[in-house]
């Protein structure tokens, strides 16, 4: 892990990095607390970067509420990462079937099956890094949080990876990820807009049915995919608080 910029501000240190292609950002308190830091792995949405406004006021209010340690890295193909030739013909692909008003839904299962492939064992040598800094170590408690493009990643990444020991996901559906979610049994939250007009309700209905987790929960609210509330943060952040702490 390479460190290629740092700056700090109102008590949030943001630490840039590289790990070989990946490129990511490191949030985390600017004075060293002396105790062990929680860390949460954030996943952006389809489009977006480890830098988007959502996933920066997110990673500030974690830590600075929180005390959180919290990690994004931009998914292949994202945030100036380049794109494969496949990648192009799957974005040409879903560009023309919204002008043409046809499905989407087929394109993006196949386009986000395909980042996640590539994004999973990303996560997994960015935890590796992650946690050899002095800083954090291996026994800090790790979470996963991310919406969208970040569940599709998200659910495969906490299927394969037993250091997370709690998830946020949502705004997804698509039966295709059901079974990696039914091997998911840490605590989990899951987000719904009840009026999403790019996810189907019963095929994320049927997504949070999938998972094994003994203790889960479903946050449905009215409105498209991009109207969530903004007081949903606070549900999160309970959510994450009650089951790191739990771990540490």
């Amino acid at each position: 892990m390479h460190f290629t910029a740092h700056t700090s501000s109102n008590g949030v240190a943001e630490r840039h990095f590289t790990l070989g292609e990946i490129t990511g950002v490191l949030w985390s308190r600017a004075a060293d607390s002396g105790t062990i830091a929680p860390v949460v792995l954030m996943g952006h949405g389809g489009g977006q970067h480890k830098q988007a406004p959502g996933i920066v006021a997110r990673a500030q209010h974690f830590v600075t509420a929180c005390g959180f340690t919290v990690v994004a890295i931009d998914a292949p193909g994202h945030g100036g990462r380049p794109r494969t030739p496949a990648d192009d013909d799957l974005i040409a692909a879903l560009r023309h079937a919204r002008a043409a008003g046809e499905p989407v839904a087929p394109i993006i299962v196949e386009y986000n099956a395909s980042l996640a492939a590539r994004a999973v064992p990303e996560w997994q040598a960015t935890l590796d890094a992650v946690q050899q800094l002095a800083s954090i170590g291996v026994d800090a408690p790790v979470a996963y949080c991310g919406t969208a493009l970040g569940t599709a990643i998200g659910v495969a990444l906490t299927a394969a990876d037993p250091r997370i020991s709690a998830a946020v996901f949502g705004l997804l559906g698509h039966r295709s990820l059901t079974e990696a979610a039914a091997s998911i049994t840490v605590p989990v939250e899951f987000l719904l807009q009840w009026n999403d007009e790019y996810v189907d309700r019963d095929s994320a209905l049927a997504l949070f049915d999938a998972f094994g987790s003994a203790e889960k929960t479903l946050h449905a609210n009215p409105g498209g995919h991009a109207q969530v509330p903004a007081f949903q943060l606070n549900t999160t952040t309970e959510f994450l608080t009650r089951h790191l702490a739990r771990t540490a």
